[in-house]
């Protein structure tokens, strides 16, 4: 098989999966709980989520693993079982896709404020939690890595180098940004823009955008960034529209069928690799998969 970056030189549209926290707490994955620990004691459980994306359509799966690194484990008192959990999360996933695509496993904010931009953690601490993190994903049989949902440049690039400088792992980068008074920011303050030029700078194959907003401001994201990185692919997950509050539940609105319909518009953006994030489920990305295969013809 192709390697996911021929894949996208050749001019291939990919599809990856959608949202995971969701579909786990559907199975019963409780408030205060690791997720990723759910790799050791429900991997079947993990398996057949990545199993329903594979069965849609999905060429490219996540791995249980966004909140992988020690800093986010040790919330729950495991952050000794880091390279367990990660190694175990990209095995599930590769057991699930077999031979006939690419794991890209997901590496989620560390939730630390790096000292340049008011916190306390050194660019260092976070650098060798992501590099724990990226050496135990491969060995657990990545392709990529996704380090995704960021809003500070700095922790990216750290994330980036990590991976880069201590795997062979493909490396993608995608960041959440919302819409404002001075147009698409991240939480940080971060544009579009310079969160592309500067990840591919710092060693990103892919760069792109997830979560934070429905496929209809995304496609402006992804235009942004298509300008400022002509040539290098870009991989975009919206939510399934905006968070409504319903009962005290959270819910997305989005059908599987409305952002299907965004999808030329997605393509033609400038997007290279489209999925979902947080309310999209399978029917989701077979609708888009469908789109995106009628583009393409």
């Amino acid at each position: 098989m192709k390697s996911l970056l021929e894949r996208l030189a050749a001019g291939e549209i990919l599809i990856s999966d959608g949202a995971m926290g969701t579909f786990l707490q559907a199975k019963g994955l409780q408030p205060g709980q690791s997720p990723e620990e759910w790799c050791i004691s429900h991997p079947d459980e993990v398996k057949s989520v990545a199993e329903a994306y594979i069965a849609a359509g999905a060429d490219i799966i996540e791995t249980d693993s966004f909140g992988g690194t020690s800093f986010k484990q040790k919330e729950f008192g495991l952050e000794n079982r880091v390279a367990e959990f990660n190694k175990a999360a990209a095995r599930i996933a590769r057991g699930a896709m077999g031979d006939g695509g690419y794991v890209a496993a997901s590496v989620g904010p560390t939730g630390q404020i790096v000292e340049d931009e008011g916190g306390m953690a050194t660019p260092e601490d976070l650098y060798n939690a992501f590099k724990d993190q990226a050496v135990a994903l491969e060995e657990g049989g990545a392709d990529a890595v996704c380090i995704e949902t960021m809003s500070s440049i700095t922790e990216a690039v750290q994330a980036i180098k990590a991976a880069k400088e201590n795997t062979n792992l493909v490396v993608i980068a995608t960041f959440t940004f919302e819409p404002g008074a001075r147009g698409f920011r991240t939480m940080m303050g971060l544009d579009p823009q310079r969160a592309a030029r500067e990840s591919v700078q710092a060693g990103a194959d892919i760069v792109g955008a997830n979560c934070g907003n429905g496929i209809e401001d995304i496609i402006e994201i992804t235009r942004q960034m298509r300008a400022a990185v002509p040539n290098t692919p870009i991989l975009i997950q919206a939510n399934a529209g905006m968070p409504v509050l319903e009962d005290g539940k959270t819910v997305f609105k989005d059908t599987p069928e409305q952002m299907a319909a965004r999808v030329p518009e997605l393509i033609a953006a400038g997007a290279n690799i489209i999925g979902g994030c947080c309310g999209t489920t399978p029917d989701h990305i077979r609708a888009m998969a469908q789109a995106a295969r009628d583009v393409e013809h």
